[in-house]
């Protein structure tokens, strides 16, 4: 029942007692059954497309600490390698892909219609999870911005800077915005796709929206947001979306209402009281304890936990980390900030 699961209730806009939690990244490599499933599968493409061991990992985290959503397991680089794309993956230092830097190379991708028959696993993924959750745990489906998705396809790895990105959309603004363009409509193919498949909430990660300053963030991480968001709506009404322009700063402030999305995640690069006071006036909010505490623990992580419910709990507010946990925070910790989130 849609009643009993919190996460809905607080993008709903309702203020809860005790404000739902789960992590991003929580299905991952801190966790040793994670570990265990990933080797099994033999490499990290091959888990993502294997529905029975996506759902497995999507689960784990579930059956360890009860988290109140689960998100689906896969990666924000699936949409650019459904395109056409060749993307690889380097143990120990992430992904590679081949690179669009010129209207020859976007020419080589392929349209948007084509992308469900690479995805399709992703989509079986969905479907399990929708009979194996726990009834209260909603089910989060997820995927990149455009202009993060586009600064890896252009620098054909990650940056420091995304400087490959912002010299494209400089010097050809042509090629970039046709690129901007072909992803944006994959994305909400994508996340449509992922909502018929059982999806109750989507979230659309813009990990490196902080890279862009002034009118370039106006026109590449919110414009991009309220197409996919105002498309998504259209279509599917009542699924809530979740929008995370990762440090952008004070372009948090209206980015809600801007987009049309029901929630901003935040990073901890702002303080909770700061955010309550200039973004959460505008709906729910998610964050944003810094992930590092998964990694240190301690009066530290109780105290900062504690700090963060206060400064939300006048507002609809759905406790997370500002990033994703890292591979080397102890499980301990975790159960540690769901005990305090939920204990007081």
């Amino acid at each position: 029942m849609v009643e009993t699961k919190t996460i809905l209730r607080a993008l709903a806009g309702e203020v809860l007692p005790t404000p739902p939690v789960w992590m991003m990244r929580q299905a991952g490599r801190y966790l040793p059954e994670y570990r265990a499933t990933r080797e099994k599968a033999g490499d990290f493409l091959s888990l993502c497309y294997t529905p029975d061991l996506a759902a497995e990992v999507t689960l784990q985290p579930i059956r360890r600490f009860g988290f109140d959503a689960a998100i689906l397991f896969a990666d924000i680089l699936l949409v650019p390698q459904a395109l056409g794309a060749d993307l690889w993956f380097v143990t120990g230092e992430g992904p590679r892909l081949s690179t669009v830097t010129g209207k020859a190379d976007l020419a080589r991708l392929k349209t948007v219609p084509d992308i469900h028959e690479t995805l399709g696993p992703v989509y079986e993924t969905l479907k399990i999870l929708t009979g194996e959750l726990p009834k209260e745990t909603t089910l989060i489906g997820f995927a990149g911005a455009p202009w993060t998705v586009a600064t890896y396809m252009i620098a054909g790895r990650g940056t420091p800077d995304q400087g490959p990105a912002h010299k494209l959309r400089m010097e050809d603004p042509a090629t970039f915005d046709a690129l901007m363009d072909l992803l944006t409509a994959a994305t909400i193919e994508y996340l449509s796709a992922q909502i018929e498949a059982g999806a109750e909430v989507v979230k659309l990660f813009d990990s490196w929206a902080g890279s862009l300053k002034g009118d370039a963030f106006d026109k590449y991480a919110l414009a991009p947001a309220r197409t996919i968001i105002t498309a998504l709506k259209a279509r599917h009404p009542a699924i809530p979306v979740i929008a995370f322009p990762r440090e952008a700063g004070q372009n948090y402030i209206g980015f809600a209402k801007a987009t049309g999305a029901d929630c901003v995640a935040l990073d901890n690069s702002v303080s909770a009281e700061w955010a309550a006071e200039n973004v959460q006036r505008d709906g729910c909010v998610q964050g944003n304890l810094a992930p590092g505490h998964m990694v240190t623990g301690g009066q530290a992580l109780i105290d900062e936990s504690r700090r963060i419910v206060k400064a939300f709990s006048k507002g609809p507010h759905i406790f997370n980390l500002g990033h994703g946990i890292t591979p080397d925070a102890d499980p301990a910790n975790v159960q540690l900030m769901i005990d305090t989130v939920r204990g007081g």
